[in-house]
């Protein structure tokens, strides 16, 4: 039988109206023998239960909903929720296999790349769960090896330390791999992220049969994924921009791996639009990472990507082609729209939205969880 807890009277709490969190300002602790990783039953101001969660009182985020069910996750279960999440992703060699909350498993991450995993435990309750995590997941995937990247700083949150290691524990060095039909040296040990940017792989590809014969310009390009999906596509000239030195480097060497035309530079994507104002490009592609972080940097973000938006389209040629994305989870696809518009109208030019495009499905939206829909974009014609 689980421990509960209780919501506290006051203003209503999220996980009331079906949020899978609840903080713990909003929290009635009856009992101080609850131990931080355990699995709790969360119950309403008249006793009625929001289902089973994982318990971590030195989070803010105290409770965090794995089952609308009174259940622990030390049986059965944690078998069956990875299971049922691997399932949905049945084809995919490449991608992510569980995605935390909207996966029912809190504060766990799983990324597959062909025969190697990538494995994140971000919450306390899965953290201490992660060998027969690492257990299950062998038996049902059998990767040729896991790589643990346990360095993200929110693991502080949770009273963790951050690590990498691999699971046999024995050194893994960078591998070439095909990642959307291009060749990529990836790092699962000391990469960005858990090893590569997944989530935008098929937008790689569908921006790319927009490139055939286009002057590309590939903006905040990490390794180069559009720049080099247009490269193969048959841009007649495409150049990525970053700031990260190691990741320009990474997007060269996979060009010249690949044989593929396409040049990298390093630089500061809003200082290299004012020192190349009158560039033209016929394919813009704007990828950039949150601006906004936490509710107080929304409205500078929306400057930002205004602004980006704004220089892009001056330097589109006519009928050139945008490609605009935000993946801060605070900037809603209404609101990103309105910014474009607001840039559309300061550049003087008309816009007609091509495809409006979201996340993959390896990245599911769970309802009334609004941090789960992330990543929105359009592809734009930029007439004259």
């Amino acid at each position: 039988m689980l421990s509960t807890i209780r919501i506290r009277p006051g203003p209503p709490a999220r996980a009331l109206f079906g949020h899978p969190w609840a903080f713990l300002g909003e929290l009635m602790i009856t009992s101080n023998n609850i131990e931080p990783g355990a699995c709790v039953e969360l119950l309403d101001i008249k006793g009625r239960s929001l289902g089973s969660g994982i318990w971590n009182p030195k989070s803010q985020i105290a409770w965090r909903r794995y089952s609308r069910r009174s259940i622990s996750l030390d049986g059965p279960l944690l078998e069956e929720r990875i299971t049922t999440a691997i399932k949905r992703r049945t084809g995919r060699s490449l991608g992510r296999l569980i995605w935390s909350e909207a996966d029912n498993l809190p504060g766990l991450i799983v990324d597959r790349y062909h025969d190697l995993l990538t494995v994140q435990t971000l919450t306390l309750g899965m953290d201490l769960r992660l060998e027969r995590i690492l257990e299950i997941l062998q038996r049902v995937v059998g990767p040729r090896e896991m790589v643990i990247r346990n360095e993200a700083s929110s693991r502080t949150l949770e009273g963790m330390p951050q690590y990498i290691r691999t699971a046999s524990g024995n050194p893994l060095e960078p591998s070439w791999m095909d990642v959307g039909g291009v060749q990529y040296l990836v790092d699962l040990v000391a990469g960005q992220k858990t090893g590569m940017y997944l989530d935008q792989i098929e937008q790689h590809q569908k921006v790319a049969t927009y490139a055939k014969g286009r002057r590309v310009l590939d903006t905040f390009c990490n390794q180069g994924g559009f720049a080099l999906a247009c490269a193969k596509a048959g841009a007649s000239s495409v150049l990525g921009i970053d700031s990260s030195e190691d990741a320009i480097v990474a997007a060269r060497k996979a060009a010249e791996h690949n044989g593929l035309n396409a040049q990298f530079e390093v630089a500061n994507v809003f200082d290299w639009f004012t020192e190349h104002r009158e560039a033209t490009f016929d394919l813009i592609i704007l990828d950039p990472p949150p601006f906004a972080r936490n509710k107080d940097s929304v409205e500078g973000a929306i400057r930002g990507y205004k602004e980006l938006n704004l220089r892009a389209m001056r330097l589109l040629a006519p009928d050139g082609i945008l490609a605009t994305y935000s993946c801060s989870h605070r900037v809603s696809s209404a609101m990103y729209m309105e910014l474009i518009e607001a840039a559309a109208a300061d550049a003087r030019r008309e816009g007609i939205v091509l495809e409006r495009v979201s996340q993959p499905t390896d990245h599911p939206v769970m309802l009334n969880f609004p941090e789960s829909r992330y990543l929105k974009g359009f592809i734009l014609e930029i007439r004259a």
